[in-house]
């Protein structure tokens, strides 16, 4: 039987996401064929080792709740041995005779974290320097994949359709003249109204629309507030489509579904709070075409942002058009009850449960396949 820490909550403006997430997740993994550690990280970004009765009421609550207490974990980057690792605090875990800390037993991690500190690459850098197995992509294409700026000049290079974008540093907002400047290349682009979003998060966070100059200027102050990179992107009339992708070298992806958002745009309200915010649409009802399209730009996308386990990409389809356009790729997609990605693979036939333990078997078969590799050179 495997043992599986639950990374959840954590350093984001997407935490309370989390608490969803990995409570879902919690309720859906086999306790035949997993032991689970749950593992809180607070908001400052404390890490705490949460007791049995947590881990017993998340697999019968809708949610688990903000970690605030618990032993301090840590993983050190050893050699050898379980390098997870708990300092006695709160009663959990007991002191060695030195005094020290006690190894916790833990063959695999599954990060249930959205958004920075955790789907940007950091998290998997420490994962990846302590030697453990862990569940999604991994260091760049996490790094890529939450960076849109980057991800789009990806798409970009690789011929992909896009929407047009125009990307703003914070720097720039105190230069004089910026505004006008920005103004008059959006006049040129693409016109008014538009979207600006911060460049690396998710969930719709700091997301607006403006539609002049003064609805521009709060928008870029909101985003702003989230990362010190923000994208103004083209307005698109659209319908929002969303593909899931599972695998590592031969990744395969599930008919797309259709969110129609009951508010202006899906916003985080609608995401998260609203029950009513969203009606989801498996299959989309789009033509066999372009369904074709969107599934294989998904593989094309996912691949030139070196994704591995999975990933939700999702898209716009243009009302007026057809066309279909790349918008963002999301690698650890939001595991609710009522998230898109795990219900598209449930409508393909991968069950929730399955499909979980297809990411373990994918997060082990990553780990060993990067472990052949040598790190050392001899001539």
């Amino acid at each position: 039987m495997k043992t599986i820490a639950i990374l959840y909550g954590g350093k984001s403006g997407e935490h309370e996401v989390s608490l969803i997430s990995a409570a879902s997740i919690v309720r859906n993994l086999d306790p035949a064929k997993y032991e689970l550690l749950l593992i809180g990280i607070t908001k400052a970004g404390v890490w705490l080792l949460q007791e049995p009765s947590v881990l017993k009421q998340a697999r019968a609550k809708a949610s688990l709740k903000a970690a605030d207490e618990g032993d301090m974990v840590g993983l050190p980057p050893i050699k050898g041995g379980r390098p997870v690792y708990a300092a006695p605090g709160a009663g959990l875990v007991a002191a060695t005779p030195s005094g020290g800390v006690e190894a916790l037993p833990c063959d695999l991690v599954f990060p249930v974290l959205h958004g920075t500190f955790g789907e940007d690459g950091t998290i998997q850098g420490l994962l990846e320097c302590a030697g453990l197995p862990y569940v999604g992509a991994g260091v760049l294409g996490s790094a890529v994949g939450m960076d849109k700026q980057v991800a789009k000049e990806l798409w970009i290079r690789e011929g992909l359709p896009v929407v047009d974008f125009i990307a703003v540093r914070k720097a720039d907002r105190a230069n004089p003249g910026f505004m006008a400047s920005l103004t008059r290349k959006i006049e040129a682009r693409f016109g008014w109204p538009c979207f600006v979003k911060p460049a690396c998060c998710g969930s719709s966070v700091g997301a607006s629309k403006a539609s002049d100059l003064a609805s521009l200027e709060k928008a870029l102050d909101d985003a702003l507030l989230y990362d010190e990179k923000v994208l103004v992107e083209q307005f698109i009339v659209a319908r929002e489509i969303e593909c899931a992708v599972l695998g590592n070298e031969a990744p395969k992806a599930f008919a797309p579904g259709e969110i129609v958002p009951t508010h202006e745009f899906y916003d985080y309200e609608a995401k998260y709070k609203d029950p009513n915010g969203a009606a989801l649409r498996i299959p989309a009802p789009i033509s066999p075409q372009q369904t074709e399209a969107v599934m294989a730009l998904a593989l094309r996308a996912y691949k030139a942002c070196a994704l591995s386990g999975m990933a939700r990409v999702d898209f716009f389809v243009d009302k007026r058009t057809g066309n279909v356009l790349l918008n963002e790729v999301n690698t650890i997609p939001g595991f609710t009850a009522i998230s898109m990605y795990p219900r598209l693979c449930g409508a393909g036939g991968l069950a929730y449960g399955a499909l979980l333990d297809a990411l373990v078997d994918l997060a082990a078969e990553r780990f060993e396949r990067r472990a052949s590799l040598k790190f050392s050179y001899e001539a």
